[in-house]
């Protein structure tokens, strides 16, 4: 089988490497240039500046996959029972992730009381005082 990039026709060994390093990434670019840093670092300093100013270190090509899938959460399938269980189990997941953290908080708040009180007593311990009649 033909690889992509000598069916693409780029006639120089450059053009064909940069195809070559398009088809596979950003890791590649970069891969490529801490190679060029180790070998020769001229090289790797000339990959840098490449990278750079042909935009290929910033640009975003993986974000568009990440929004479309939680968008895709809330389009419909054309499905209308799937809609209404779908939308159902959405519902239900959300009201159980409120209570879940309703319950967190109560579970903090719990704790900080517990803490506070000890702090109290040790406090009331330390001065020679009941705990009692600090609590009271």
């Amino acid at each position: 089988m033909i690889p992509a990039t000598a069916r693409a026709g780029f006639a120089s060994w450059p053009g064909r490497a940069e195809a070559w390093l398009d088809e596979r990434g950003r890791p590649a670019w970069i891969a490529a240039m801490v190679a060029g840093f180790i070998a020769f670092w001229p090289v790797g300093l000339a990959l840098l500046a490449y990278m750079i100013w042909s935009k290929r270190m910033f640009n975003r090509s993986c974000s568009p996959h990440r929004t479309a899938s939680r968008s895709m959460a809330w389009n419909s399938s054309g499905n209308a029972a799937f809609d209404a269980y779908k939308a159902d189990t959405l519902r239900r997941l959300e009201e159980e992730q409120i209570a879940f953290e309703s319950f967190l908080q109560r579970l903090r708040e719990a704790k900080d009381k517990q803490e506070f009180d000890a702090f109290m007593q040790d406090r009331a311990r330390k001065a020679g005082t009941p705990a009692e009649d600090v609590e009271a």
